[in-house]
């Protein structure tokens, strides 16, 4: 055992994200606070001192903030650099413009989940309104282009499990009703493929074991039925895995 989770929030769609400002339709409350973040902060201090990664859920921007600020504050108590320990934010789905440069600088990995973007989207603006909901909501392009680090996943059973969704997700952001939601925050789809795999790997410390098809490393691989870096776009969610090998060796196998 590595790593330890703690959670400062609920999620936007109970209103239980922290908010930096208000709920448009509850407008007497900014979310709730699921775990102090004193408590938290002694989790900080316990996991450097004793080897642990440290992984909390933050949903809204709030919490998101209080989170980075919590870390940062470990870290220089500590005397110690952040970047080495890995340490994450998990779904970090709201971001303030403001926060957005402090993960790549503080070392945090953005622990988040291509899929709900589309699954959030058509409803987020009822919650935040649809400019507020533009400015802070899934951005990955921002991230990305700070540095920050992503990894990729579907929380399920919160989601389906199937990764070529997410994916989707990832490099179109359009959702089940066919529209397209803040374009500009996409990732190519050579950033989404390494989000799922080498990014995946190296959030978990175990780059040097997976995450590439690279001699010595295990040989995990899936084979699919069409190139996801090349196939027209629309067609991606159509993709079926062939094959799949674990350790070398075929686990299954498509009918036909």
């Amino acid at each position: 055992m590595r790593s330890i989770k703690r959670q400062v929030d609920g999620a936007l769609g109970t209103h239980g994200a922290w908010l930096l400002e208000p709920y448009i339709d509850m407008p007497n409350s900014t979310g709730l606070v699921l775990e102090p973040v004193a408590d938290i902060e002694r989790t900080a201090e316990i996991a450097i001192k004793h080897g642990f990664q440290l992984n909390t859920h933050a949903i809204g921007d709030r919490a998101n903030r209080e989170i980075l600020d919590l870390y940062e504050r470990a870290f220089a108590k500590a005397g110690v650099d952040g970047k080495k320990l890995r340490w994450r934010i998990e779904h970090a789905q709201h971001i303030d413009s403001a926060d957005v440069p402090r993960f790549a600088s503080l070392g945090i990995i953005a622990a988040m989940q291509g899929v709900h973007a589309t699954s959030d989207l058509p409803w987020a603006p009822n919650r935040l309104g649809e400019e507020r909901t533009a400015a802070i909501t899934y951005l990955w392009r921002d991230l990305i282009d700070s540095g920050a680090i992503i990894s990729n996943g579907t929380d399920v059973p919160v989601e389906s499990i199937d990764p070529i969704a997410s994916f989707y997700s990832s490099v179109s952001r359009r959702a089940a009703n066919g529209k397209q939601y803040s374009p500009e925050q996409v990732m190519t789809r050579e950033e989404a493929l390494a989000s799922y795999t080498i990014n995946g790997a190296y959030a978990a410390f175990e780059e040097d074991q997976k995450g590439s098809l690279t001699p010595g490393k295990l040989a995990d691989i899936v084979i699919l039925s069409q190139n996801l870096l090349k196939v027209d776009e629309a067609r991606i969610p159509s993709t079926t895995v062939d094959m799949t090998i674990v350790g070398g060796k075929i686990v299954y196998q498509r009918e036909n």
